[in-house]
């Protein structure tokens, strides 16, 4: 659960509010390198992190995993690769799709998202790095998330 909010979702919102083409393929890559990290850690056959049952562990990355969007839509992608196309780490890239697979097929986490449209004013804010809140305010200042 640590690794999630101090890994993962700062790493996100590095990536998104980072401006400018020089340094964005870094951020990409930290943030590539904690969602790669973590699923080293879920059980190898899942579908969950934990196996079978659906926990608080894919509760805390859910919101963050079923939003990858926003980097295809402000940055050029998020940089996860599609089946197959992983290289030497497709068997980790193949076990992150599957659990995105299986979280995005709940009903629970369909029925609490919002529609595309309703997100876009919001991270557009954070990708121009406008954004106001606590967690752009720390991310700019190279903290972590409050």
């Amino acid at each position: 659960m640590e690794y999630v909010g101090s890994r993962i979702v700062v790493a996100f919102h590095r990536f998104l509010q980072h401006q400018g083409d020089e340094g964005l393929g870094e951020k990409r890559d930290e943030f590539l390198k904690h969602v790669k990290e973590f699923t080293r850690e879920m059980h190898p056959a899942g579908p969950f992190f934990l196996g079978t049952d659906f926990s608080l562990v894919d509760i805390a990355v859910a919101p963050w995993a079923t939003r990858l969007w926003v980097f295809d839509h402000f940055k050029g992608g998020s940089g996860i690769p599609g089946e197959g196309e992983g290289g030497e780490d497709e068997e980790v890239w193949g076990r992150w799709r599957k659990w995105l697979g299986a979280v995005e097929g709940r009903r629970s986490v369909r029925e609490t998202m919002s529609e595309r449209e309703y997100y876009l004013p919001i991270y557009r804010r954070y990708a121009e790095d406008r954004a106001q809140s606590e967690a752009a305010k720390a991310i700019r200042a190279g903290r972590g998330i409050p």
